[in-house]
């Protein structure tokens, strides 16, 4: 009993290094999960189908790569011609197989008549709120599909300048002398992050026709697809391939996995030389917001892997010590139980009897 209790002693405070180590793993853990659920703009598989059998892609296109509403077109027209190479068909005949959407930054002017604002604008085709599921506080989003292309999202701060309130779905702007209707007001998402990506100023989001006629831009540089993903990098591989571009013009991520430990694992292998690239990629906010995140949810990942190894190694240590110390041999383990079992038998044996009497 004194070896015992004299070892006790000195295992406490290994025992409360494993402790510690699993509670920082466990609460790295919910952090972790936490965050990437609530990066909405990186979760659109996970909304078009919980099956877990579709992957989202973004291509980011450098600058001067030019590419238009038909080079979309183009893609898109291979990617049905692939899905029914690769015999993938929708359940249903209405059922769709994929989503896309496509954007450019740039920056644009509306007028309300008396009041001028000048903005930070992206001009969307596709489904591109499917993918960017902002905070609407009135209105509704709008699709490239839409027969008219003259309606707009603006921000809360935007309609204040322009209206002094916020509830200003249905009125109207002019862009380039043209009139566009509000169709949705948005709240402007915060935190450091997303001021150092740019959302810092006004942003307002209009059709990708209004701001190549109306605004400044450089072009479509951002295209985005949700669409089936059989095996693994299916979808990345074709998304590439498809495009047709050399490394230097395009930069593409599967959003669905880059949060997995291996995406995770390879970020943090990078430590140091990510920031460095010879693509001149202007990418837009919410990719900069989801590469910060890489760099953070990467070293919570490593600090994970830490504690793993930190507890794992303690008790490994510890198992080794009382073998070593042991007093006993397998016999006596094996002794033990027996008796264990003979006793627990007996016990049920002693209450049935009981019951029975009575």
């Amino acid at each position: 009993m004194n070896k015992f209790n004299y070892f006790l002693k000195h295992l406490s405070g290994k025992v409360i290094i494993v402790i510690l180590c699993l509670l920082l793993w466990g609460g790295l853990t919910l952090f972790s999960i936490e965050k990437k659920n609530g990066l909405q703009d990186q979760n659109a598989a996970v909304r078009w189908s919980h099956e877990g059998d579709n992957a989202q892609i973004s291509c980011f296109f450098a600058e001067g790569v030019k590419v238009d509403e038909n080079k979309i077109l183009e893609f898109r027209h291979n990617l049905d011609s692939l899905l029914m190479e690769a015999s993938i068909t929708a359940p249903n005949a209405s059922a769709r197989l994929w989503v896309d959407a496509y954007s450019a930054q740039g920056s644009i002017s509306l007028s309300n008549g008396t009041e001028q604002l000048e903005a930070q604008a992206i001009g969307v085709g596709g489904d591109f709120f499917f993918f960017h599921p902002m905070q609407l506080l009135y209105g509704a989003y709008f699709t490239g599909e839409d027969l008219m292309q003259d309606r707009i999202i603006i921000d809360e701060e935007a309609a204040w300048k322009l209206f002094g309130s916020n509830d200003v779905v249905g009125m109207q702007v002019q862009i380039g002398g043209i009139p566009h209707m509000i169709a949705g007001v948005i709240k402007r998402e915060t935190g450091r992050f997303h001021s150092a990506a740019g959302l810092k100023e006004t942003m307002v989001y209009v059709s990708y026709q209004t701001l190549t006629q109306f605004g400044i831009t450089s072009g479509i540089n951002t295209y985005e697809v949700v669409m089936p993903n059989p095996v693994k990098d299916f979808a990345y591989s074709k998304v590439k391939e498809k495009f047709g571009m050399n490394e230097n013009s395009m930069w593409v991520v599967e959003n669905s996995a880059r949060y997995g430990w291996e995406g995770l694992l390879a970020v943090a292998s990078e430590f140091g030389i990510r920031s460095m690239s010879e693509k001149a990629i202007d990418y837009p906010y919410w990719e900069n917001v989801a590469r910060g995140w890489e760099d953070v949810l990467s070293l919570v990942f490593v600090l994970q892997i830490l504690c793993i190894l930190i507890s794992s190694l303690i008790l490994m240590v510890t198992v080794v010590g009382l073998w070593r110390r042991r007093n006993w041999t397998i016999k006596d383990v094996g002794r033990f139980a027996l008796e264990c079992k003979d006793g627990i038998l007996e016990k049920i044996h002693g209450e049935k009897n009981k019951w029975e009497h009575f």
